[in-house]
């Protein structure tokens, strides 16, 4: 028998990350925002109540371990669907399951991974049964819910954001996960460096799976087949089995570093600003979108202020149109200071919003008369361009060019 094959007492080569799957709330790390002592997941747990709720949070993050706890706790009918393979048909399964159990008195919490990936169709075959208690539902998703989950299920369940986990939590994680291997296999000794542990929590990027995963494959690799001059697991052996940074970059990780871009060039901080240009261009993000941004703030945040940073926005753009990666990383940069550096001054949004908000709530006016257009042969009858004065052929008259019902307003303060 191979050496490799006996991590678990069945001859399968479970995963470290599912072996020290935590066994209760005490041993889940990383989430003390949700569970904590007076949480109120913590007091709905101790009161025994069951309700059904979605988990939001990046991957590795601990959502399937979660429901798993919650399901433990009341000793409920666990049923796991995978919504990138399951359907309706499935759901019709679970729901038999749940039914049969309930004549017994077991509970049942239906947990679906990736709930985000099922259809309109499919959530709203969920509802009905989450309405009369067949089942409780437990969906995770690393997507947000608002725009991924539909409302009428999302008014049916408690929606739960968990985060990234903590990089002293990934320690503890990572040093149990060697302290594992290292008590199952004392026949393969083999030293870890502080720093390749300090590594791992750094490249996990808050991600539990993904740092076992690599504390198992560090392992065995440094171990080899047992002829090794030194079985150590270092930095460097860390480096060159990860090759780089696997960084968690998603569709929500997309929205939250524009937002957080825009607003370090609004707030006129650019050493925050250049952190998440170089984030998102790490990231493959497109650089077009980050350039249009920019475009955006220099109109929206600088304006009148300084109207250079609008041009140089536009030229950031342009350049990074023509040039493409990685060139044009430095005209982005370029402009990003500029822009966080220049002065600041919203009044033309303001203004402009303000026009629309007055319209869009009934002061929808025609021009006066002496505005409207003249150039055609019947103008003239109906009094448009009457009284106009030609501006440059006297620029000291004052008239009026506002609407009657509105001629006073203001709309830059």
């Amino acid at each position: 028998m191979n050496l490799f094959d006996n991590l678990e007492e069945n001859n399968k080569q479970t995963p470290l990350a599912a072996i020290l799957r935590p066994k209760n709330l005490d041993d889940f790390l990383g989430q003390t925002n949700v569970i904590n002592e007076n949480s109120p997941i913590n007091n709905l747990l101790k009161a025994n109540r069951l309700f059904s709720l979605i988990l939001w949070g990046p991957p590795g993050c601990g959502k399937t371990t979660l429901a798993r706890l919650i399901a433990n706790h009341h000793n409920a009918n666990f049923l796991e669907l995978s919504a990138v393979i399951s359907g309706v048909k499935d759901v019709k399964d679970a729901v038999l399951n749940a039914k049969e159990n309930l004549r017994s008195g077991v509970k049942t919490i239906l947990f679906i991974d990736e709930i985000h990936r099922y259809s309109k169709t499919q959530q709203d075959a969920l509802l009905p049964h989450i309405e009369n208690g067949t089942f409780h539902l437990i969906g995770s998703t690393t997507e947000n819910p608002s725009f991924q989950v539909v409302p009428a299920l999302l008014s049916r369940v408690q929606v739960i954001m968990l985060n990234r986990i903590d990089n002293n939590s990934i320690k503890k994680i990572v040093e149990k996960g060697f302290n594992y291997l290292k008590t199952h296999y004392s026949n393969m000794p083999v030293v870890i460096e502080n720093e390749a542990v300090e590594a791992i929590v750094s490249l996990s990027s808050g991600d539990a799976r993904y740092a076992l995963n690599t504390v198992e494959n560090s392992y065995f690799a440094a171990y080899g087949d047992g002829k090794n001059k030194e079985s150590t697991v270092n930095k460097k052996l860390i480096e060159d089995l990860l090759q780089k940074s696997t960084t968690r970059y998603d569709r929500q990780g997309h929205y939250d570093c524009l937002s957080a871009y825009q607003k370090s060039l609004r707030g006129s901080d650019p050493d925050a600003a250049i952190y998440y240009l170089a984030k998102m261009l790490v990231n493959a993000e497109d650089p077009r979108v980050i350039a249009r941004r920019l475009i955006v703030c220099a109109s929206e945040d600088v304006g009148n202020a300084d109207f250079r940073a609008f041009l140089i926005a536009e030229a950031a753009l342009k350049a990074t149109e023509i040039l493409g990666m990685p060139e044009c990383r430095i005209a982005l940069a370029q402009a990003t200071e500029f822009v966080a550096r220049a002065k600041k001054s919203n009044r033309a949004i303001m203004a402009v919003d303000e026009a629309m908000a007055d319209i869009q709530r009934g002061l929808d006016f025609p021009p006066p008369m002496h505005l409207r257009d003249a150039h055609y042969k019947d103008a003239k009858k109906y009094g448009f361009g009457e009284g106009y004065v030609y501006t440059h052929d006297n620029p000291e008259y004052k008239q009026q060019f506002l609407p009657d019902e509105i001629k006073d307003k203001k709309y830059f303060h």
